[in-house]
């Protein structure tokens, strides 16, 4: 693979921007259902989790996914308006006012409560999921209150039936756990639905063959892995770029940005960059958050601003104009969503990707193999 480095074109977008690698999205989904050996659902709720939903469908229909996976029927209509036509799954729970816009955009909802699910097929019926909560409690049937949907399952079979895991990712066996409560639900069902479903990204990529009809993965997709036990990891999707708009010279006991709670040590060089917490970039990560520019590595220095973040580039041959890699890849150099997570006090890379605002532009191309 060749390794994504920057050059400034003439479609360069300004002060600040994602590049979205879309190769990578697709090598990310073709390596799962290899592993997996089944069909995926690729999850593409909130904006493919903040890196565009549009764009990641178009380029995951050449995987022949089953259907695309969202959150609300907003979601499925701004999808039907990019033009996919795919099944789409909606894995919130929708109350009876959602009904008619879900059946006008072919949205195929999850239902668990029991009058939910009464006024889904009395108000003119169509294809839905079964939710079986496995111990999330968090949307649907409990795995051991079947019978409170029995009578209607059997009057109106639904098309699949899932459970979904709460922390796939740890190696604490809550995952086995729900998985033999979801056998269990399964088993006090009526009949047995013809599409079963369980694993997101992290418990896809901690086994070897799935046991269900399709997988849902979602993070993994976008370049985020599942830590210590992964069997897989995913290539780097998300580059977010800044430019370096001025830079300062310091002298010794200088102060950078609000709170003045970084001081030059001796003469120092601090540039510029065209990005703050307005953009998503946190602001927990002053001080601390990694940046690479000229395929060296640097730190943020002082408090993350609105629009603007600084860091020390002492020791990096830099000028206005030159791009700052934030997250992704520069040269040999990666930073991960992960390492920004965690140096962000901790925070989940989901926020990391969901938080990245509209005011970064969203470049989208591919990588080389």
């Amino acid at each position: 693979m060749i390794p994504m480095t920057y050059e400034s074109t003439a479609m360069d977008t300004g002060r600040a921007w994602v590049d979205v690698d879309l190769g990578a999205v697709v090598r990310n989904g073709e390596a799962l259902m290899r592993h997996a050996g089944v069909p995926i659902v690729p999850m593409v709720k909130a904006d493919a989790y903040g890196v565009g939903a549009a764009p990641c469908a178009r380029a995951l229909e050449r995987l022949d996914p089953v259907g695309f996976g969202v959150a609300t029927v907003r979601e499925v209509e701004e999808l039907r308006a990019a033009g996919i036509s795919r099944r789409i799954f909606v894995f919130s729970p929708l109350l009876p006012l959602d009904f008619p816009a879900a059946r006008a955009a072919g949205a195929i909802p999850t239902l668990g409560d029991p009058a939910a699910i009464a006024a889904w097929v009395n108000s003119g019926g169509g294809a839905w999921h079964l939710a079986i909560d496995s111990g999330m409690q968090r949307a649907g049937i409990r795995w051991d209150q079947i019978g409170l949907v029995a009578d209607l399952v059997r009057a109106h079979p639904p098309e699949g039936a899932f459970t979904h895991f709460h922390s796939a990712e740890r190696n604490d066996g809550s995952w086995e756990q729900q998985e033999s409560r979801f056998h269990e639900a399964l088993a006090a069902l009526p009949a047995m639905p013809a599409m079963l479903h369980a694993q997101n990204s992290a418990g896809l990529v901690r086994r070897g063959r799935s046991p269900w009809s399709f997988a849902r993965p979602g993070v993994f997709l976008y370049g985020v892995g599942s830590g210590d036990g992964a069997q897989l990891l995913p290539e780097p999707v998300v580059h977010v770029r800044a430019r370096i708009l001025e830079l300062h010279d310091l002298q010794d006991g200088d102060t950078v940005s609000y709170t003045a709670s970084w001081r030059a040590v001796g003469r120092r060089r601090v540039a510029t960059l065209g990005l703050g917490y307005a953009d998503g970039y946190r602001r927990s990560l002053g001080n601390k958050g990694p940046v690479l520019i000229n395929g060296r590595r640097c730190c943020v220095a002082g408090v993350v601003t609105m629009d603007m973040t600084m860091a020390d580039v002492t020791d990096i041959p830099c000028g206005p104009g030159d791009v700052a890699t934030l997250i992704g890849r520069d040269g040999g150099e990666l930073i991960t969503v992960e390492q920004v997570a965690e140096v962000a006090d901790f925070m989940s890379p989901y926020e990391v990707l969901t938080g990245l605002r509209q005011r970064l532009p969203r470049r989208y191309h591919e990588r080389v193999s």
